[in-house]
């Protein structure tokens, strides 16, 4: 009988070579093209575009802060949250590790610690006090709101006996009510009257010379005291707030105000108090500040970051722009940030020693 040859059996050949190894298997392991890497996974872009998106806003507000500038809309306002930003920037530096993009994670280290330091409380280096104490006064500045806080105000400064009040948004309904309230505890006063947020009022127990008002579209009446023998300029400010559209105007009235307080007769002490509308994370501000120099009350006694505005609705607190300052003879000895009914800032009450400078 014929034998049916090897293939029609289905088993392929073997062929060996001189050692006996078998390389039917062994070539066909090696045929074909190498697999390609494997490309991120979907999560890994994910985390590296959200640490991207965290970043951006920190990054460039951080920026204008080490620059010393406001910048243009919508970095004037994004300001105000500056100590807030560094919770993106931490959530960023987050993502950027679970992307495992080195670049990535540097950079992201860089703005977190530049938001940091960014959001370090602010001092002139020049400010110094000199002398001894010879007299403290007592300074409260409040925004009322069109009014609507007047007799919160009234309530406070009764309670607390300030020697100055500085009031913004007072009317004239608003300054008729202070005045006729307060005329045995502070009966010199100089205001602005103007209906809605434009009106402001300066109530003293001190005798006031030299009234003066600086030009602004809301009130900044100001005006000389003699405090324990030494002549005080006390200047409200109140300058426009840096919306969109305006944040020029905002520059303008802040810079009024440096120029007006910085030409006072040399010797003469300075509290500036009000409103600001800027908190001390704006170039303006700082300018202000460094044009004295002038000493921030709330920085003195450790209270930088002791939001004033916006005291009611749905947010909370969350920036300073209600301030004290004066000039270096009168060093702040205590700071109160106090709840003012129908208004939606918190005063500000400062207690300020005056020294004699010597």
């Amino acid at each position: 009988m014929d034998r049916a040859p090897a293939a029609a059996t289905g088993t392929p050949p073997r062929t060996s070579t001189g050692t006996g190894t078998d390389t039917s298997t062994r070539t066909g392991a090696t045929t074909g093209p190498p697999a390609p890497p494997l490309r991120p996974g979907l999560r890994t872009r994910a985390a590296a575009w959200a640490a991207g998106l965290l970043l951006a806003v920190p990054a460039a507000v951080a920026g204008c802060r080490a620059l010393g500038t406001d910048g243009v809309t919508p970095l004037p306002q994004l300001l105000s949250f500056l100590p807030w930003l560094t919770v993106p920037a931490g959530l960023g530096l987050l993502c950027a590790g679970l992307a495992r993009r080195r670049g990535l994670a540097f950079l992201a280290v860089l703005v977190l610690t530049g938001t940091v330091w960014a959001s370090l409380p602010y001092t002139p280096l020049s400010a110094v006090t000199h002398g001894l104490p010879v007299a403290r006064v007592r300074v409260i500045a409040a925004n009322v709101e069109f009014g609507q806080a007047t007799g919160a105000l009234i309530d406070l400064a009764r309670r607390e006996r300030p020697q100055l009040l500085f009031v913004s948004e007072c009317d004239p309904a608003c300054g008729r009510r202070l005045t006729a309230a307060l005329s045995r505890q502070l009966p010199h006063r100089v205001a602005v009257e103007a209906e809605g947020s434009a009106g402001s009022v300066l109530l003293s127990a001190h005798p006031l010379r030299d009234r003066a008002v600086v030009p602004s579209v809301m009130g900044m009446p100001g005006a000389t005291a003699d405090i324990a023998g030494r002549p005080v300029r006390l200047q409200l400010a109140h300058p426009m707030p840096p919306v969109p559209g305006q944040v020029r105007l905002w520059k303008d009235e802040l810079g009024r105000l440096r120029d007006a307080v910085a030409a006072r007769p040399a010797g003469e002490e300075l509290i500036l108090a009000g409103d600001f509308n800027a908190s001390q994370d704006h170039a303006a501000f700082r300018s202000l500040l460094d044009a004295g120099p002038f000493l921030d009350a709330a920085r003195t006694t450790g209270d930088s970051h002791a939001p004033t505005w916006p005291a009611e609705g749905p947010l909370p607190a969350f920036v300073q722009i209600d301030h004290v300052l004066s000039s270096p003879g009168l060093l702040a000895a205590a700071t109160r940030f106090l709840p003012l009914a129908g208004s939606d800032h918190r005063a500000v009450l400062a207690d300020l020693d005056l020294h004699d400078g010597r």
